[in-house]
């Protein structure tokens, strides 16, 4: 894979400056967002409330894979780590929301905590830039 297959994009997150990274990488025909939390800027939107984080991160990701021109029709895999087991349910409830139509793969964990403590919810998406079969 030559460099010019590759294309990066960044959300302005602080975070990906101070530590080096993208927030979605295109390589070939699958497009990598990396952890996603309902932050926007300096902003955390839905503190307290992890649908809303979910719905927000989600949001975020998505945008992501947007700036290669694919919407969430072309998602494949998600990931979804939860500061907190009892969110499920309302993080769940999210997911379903936005992600029923398209059945994505996904996998859910409980992690230890995030670097911001009031994160409840970090997401990942993956999308594949080629035909979809249904």
């Amino acid at each position: 894979m030559t460099s010019d297959a590759v294309r990066r994009v960044q959300s302005g997150s602080p975070w990906e400056e101070s530590f080096g990274f993208a927030r979605a990488v295109a390589a070939g025909d699958r497009v990598l967002v990396a952890g996603t939390t309902a932050f926007r800027g300096d902003v955390l939107h839905g503190e307290g409330d992890p649908y809303a984080q979910a719905v927000a991160a989600f949001t975020g990701a998505l945008e992501a894979i947007g700036e290669f021109g694919l919407g969430r029709e072309s998602v494949i895999r998600t990931r979804v780590h939860l500061a907190h087991s009892r969110d499920i349910d309302a993080v769940g409830r999210a997911h379903k929301e936005l992600f029923d139509p398209v059945r994505p793969v996904t996998t859910f964990l409980v992690v230890e905590g995030f670097v911001d403590p009031r994160v409840l919810v970090s997401v990942e998406i993956e999308a594949f830039r080629g035909a979809v079969d249904s």
